[in-house]
Order: C-alpha cells, then sequence, then structure tokens
C-alpha cells in the first residue's frame, strides 16, 4: 500500500471489520486498530460503515446499536468528519445503510462524501435472496463508477444499484448486467432490461 500511495496510484480499502478475526490469537482489538490505521494512511477511497470506522479505527461515534434509525445520515456524517480530521489524505468516504425488517425485507441506502460534499441515495426496499456480498456489489459499483470518471453522486447511485441488485441472487457474485444497473441507479427500478 505505501508503495502503491507513494507510486500515485489509487488506493482504496473497504474495512469490513471483523471483531472475531482480531481474537487474541491475532492481537486483539489493539492490533486490528494499529494494522487499520496504517492501512488507511495511504487511502484515497475509504469504505466502511460507522461500526467499522469505530472499531476498526478508533473514531469516536454515536453508541454502536443505539442509532433511532439505521438510515439517518446525521451520525455517519459527524463520525466522516473526525475520520477526515484524522485521516487528511482520504478524497472519499462511503457507506451503505441498512434497515432490516426481516432477513429477506430490507431497506437500503448509501452515502458518499467526496471533495467536500455529502451524498446521498433514496431510500430502497429490497426483497432480499442472499444479504452477503451486498456490501463488497456497493463497493464494486461505487469504483467502477468513480473509475469511469462518473460524477459522485452518479458514482454513489452505480455502488448502491449493483449492491441492492446483489442481495437478489444466490451467493456472493453478481449476475447484475451494467445495463440493469445503471437502469436502477437512474430510478426505473429493478425490473428486467431487454
Amino acid at each position: 500500500m505505501k508503495a502503491a500511495h507513494a507510486a500515485g496510484t489509487i488506493a482504496s480499502y473497504d474495512l469490513n471489520f471483523r471483531k472475531k478475526l482480531w481474537d487474541a490469537s491475532a492481537g486483539g482489538s489493539a492490533r486490528a486498530l494499529e494494522v487499520n490505521r496504517g492501512l488507511v494512511s495511504c487511502v484515497d477511497v475509504l469504505i466502511g460503515n460507522e461500526e467499522d470506522l469505530q472499531l476498526g479505527l478508533g473514531i469516536a461515534g454515536p453508541e454502536v446499536g443505539s442509532l433511532q434509525s439505521r438510515l439517518d445520515a446525521r451520525s455517519f456524517q459527524l463520525v466522516i468528519e473526525r475520520t477526515r480530521k484524522e485521516y487528511p489524505n482520504l478524497k472519499a468516504v462511503a457507506t451503505t445503510l441498512r434497515e432490516v425488517r426481516s432477513a429477506s425485507r430490507h431497506i437500503w441506502k448509501a452515502l458518499l462524501w467526496y471533495d467536500g460534499q455529502f451524498h446521498e441515495t433514496p431510500e430502497l426496499e429490497l426483497d432480499v435472496y442472499d444479504r452477503i456480498g451486498g456490501g463488497d456489489g456497493f463497493a464494486a459499483g461505487l469504483i467502477y463508477g468513480l473509475l469511469s470518471g462518473e460524477a459522485p453522486d452518479v458514482a454513489l447511485r452505480l455502488g448502491w444499484a449493483h449492491g441492492a441488485l446483489l442481495t437478489t441472487y444466490p451467493g456472493d457474485i453478481t449476475m447484475a448486467r451494467l445495463e440493469q444497473v445503471r437502469a436502477l441507479a437512474q430510478g426505473s427500478g429493478a425490473r428486467v432490461v431487454r
């Protein structure tokens, strides 16, 4: 990461913090913070939810799980501001917000801080087949949009749409075609594009 950063390569990192992976044999929470902080100091685009930023980087924020609504962008914006102060190298910070109504019914939206501005998608009600991979699908769509030169709000909507579509398929590998992702991102719904 340091070599890539020094060479001017745009680097992204999905925190995707999993406490179980940082048990005592792996060095515990202190080692997780050390590793993640080192990586994020070389990153341009950071992807992670409030819990990731708090537990993976030690950024102060509201108590994890205490939010009135998992879709409230204000608390995430506060955590992003704190993250930006600690990591001024960041050019973008993004997350998905998900309110789980049941195993198969979620409300989904996404946020992006880019170049000093916050961008937010609308809420989308999902009929979830398999929730595993939705966040990775979001990251892939967002990064695709940014690398393709799309405006930040368009890149965010591409990530939001791709992650949403991915949850409607079995497994964590996408079956969505670009035209389907673009159609959903533009607001035409998740209907099949023929």
